[in-house]
């Protein structure tokens, strides 16, 4: 039975100690899935404690600790110990939990840069066992990192709160003492996170450690940076983000929801860093999200995008109902026909420019506005205000494009109807009244 290095190492330790503890996202992935070979079993009252089984004694498996690959700094390959990295992070879950927050976010943060070096290499190396267990790594000390970084911000939250200023460790603030914001550990900016997260978490509790798991669970690497942008607390690199991201302003989503119902559940192929599926989900929408690039973008139940062109897809069982504003360009054509043709949904609204009702030479242009006419298409009197490219740094100019609402609904017998009715309206009118009056 081949096992990565990093299920190797949960069961040495369950071996050599009787049993194992799961406290990190990366643990309880990989427990679980020895879990599901006969391997471990888990505690009947307590869910994170694990038991070897007389499977895994009779592998024969070290109770040493293992090691995996990681470049040094001069550029050649070491082997660096994986137990001591994990004991650096038992020590800094120790910190916390006796109240050092700085000194926890300092360690944790050594860890998650020495375990980020080894899956550079070991991406550049295609070391597939090696990249799993500094993915693990990074994703452990992130989750420690950014516990410490929250309570660092409550802290400051609480002590501003009450006129003082912040000096030393939080660990060891009086409440007479005063301190001097430059000397709490973090930079402005980095201070300036961590009070959004902690906002992101108050929200949704636990959408950090979900969004952790899911990205492990899905092989990808649990950074940062990627992190930051699936909980919306940063603006995504061009790299993360991925070519032409146009995010759908509120306008659109109100009118829309003002107009339209939707099934309980709604696919959104196109979801980039997730403003339609926000608005879905805050009218009491479950959202299905995908993207043909990784923004990281998690849905409110923790559930992290899938990583796939919409065109490759295969319809799932039952109806569906689509949201969405697909990519333009060359691509539009084929990804809505695609949708009709292989997904058939049940309801269907797209973000289009007027002009795409219009042309002849493209069979899938001729297949998605006549053989399968839109039933609906709600165009704006007044222009949406300028969707610019992500990422845009330039002079913000006015909209120059007329956009609708293209709405497909299926039929009795199964074809999309042979009419298309075109209303006019203005998004104003559905604007809830503070943004209203802003616009």
């Amino acid at each position: 039975m081949a096992l990565s290095p990093l299920q190797k190492q949960i069961l040495s330790l369950a071996l050599r100690d009787g049993q194992v503890r799961t406290e990190q996202p990366g643990d309880v992935v990989k427990a679980t899935r020895l879990n599901g070979v006969g391997l471990l079993s888990r505690d009947k009252k307590d869910g994170k404690l694990w038991y070897p089984t007389d499977k895994a004694r009779a592998l024969g498996i070290s109770t040493e600790p293992a090691a995996i690959a990681v470049p040094r700094p001069d550029g050649a390959t070491a082997l660096t110990n994986f137990a001591g990295m994990e004991r650096h992070l038992s020590i800094a879950r120790t910190l916390l939990d006796d109240g050092d927050v700085m000194a926890a976010r300092q360690l944790a943060e050594g860890v998650y840069e020495q375990a980020k070096a080894g899956s550079r290499f070991s991406a550049k190396m295609k070391l597939k066992e090696s990249l799993e267990a500094c993915h693990r790594i990074q994703a452990d000390a992130l989750s420690i990192e950014i516990k410490t970084k929250m309570l660092i911000a409550e802290e400051v939250e609480r002590l501003k709160a009450a006129g003082k200023l912040l000096k030393g460790r939080p660990k060891s603030i009086p409440d007479e003492n005063a301190f001097k914001l430059e000397e709490i550990g973090l930079t402005s900016k980095e201070l300036h996170d961590a009070k959004k997260w902690l906002d992101a978490d108050r929200k949704t509790p636990g959408i950090a450690e979900r969004a952790i798991a899911a990205r492990l669970a899905q092989g990808l690497e649990p950074t940062r940076s990627n992190l930051k942008a699936s909980i919306g607390t940063k603006t995504a690199t061009k790299e993360e983000r991925g070519p032409n991201l146009y995010e759908t302003g509120p306008e659109a989503m109100h009118t829309l929801l003002a107009l339209e119902t939707f099934a309980d559940e709604v696919f959104e192929p196109a979801c980039g860093k997730g403003a339609i599926m926000r608005m879905l989900e805050d009218a009491g929408y479950t959202v299905k999200i995908s993207d043909l690039n990784d923004y990281g973008t998690i849905t409110a139940d923790g559930v992290v995008q899938d990583v796939i062109d919409f065109r490759q897809t295969v319809a799932g069982d039952g109806d569906v109902d689509i949201v969405t504003n697909p990519p333009y360009g060359d691509s539009m054509n084929s990804f809505i026909a695609h949708a009709l043709k292989v997904h058939r949904p049940r309801k269907m609204a797209l973000l289009l420019n007027v002009n795409a009702y219009f042309g002849f030479d493209d069979p899938d242009r001729n297949f998605i506005m006549k053989t399968c006419r839109p039933a609906r298409i709600i165009g704006f009197a007044r222009r949406l205000p300028m969707m610019h490219r992500d990422g845009w740094d330039g002079p913000e100019a006015s909209s120059s494009m007329n956009t609708a609402w293209f709405i497909w609904e299926r039929q009795t017998d199964g074809s999309y109807g042979s009419q298309t009715v075109i209303d006019r309206v203005d998004w104003a009118d559905f604007m809830p009244a503070a943004e209203s009056e802003a616009a």
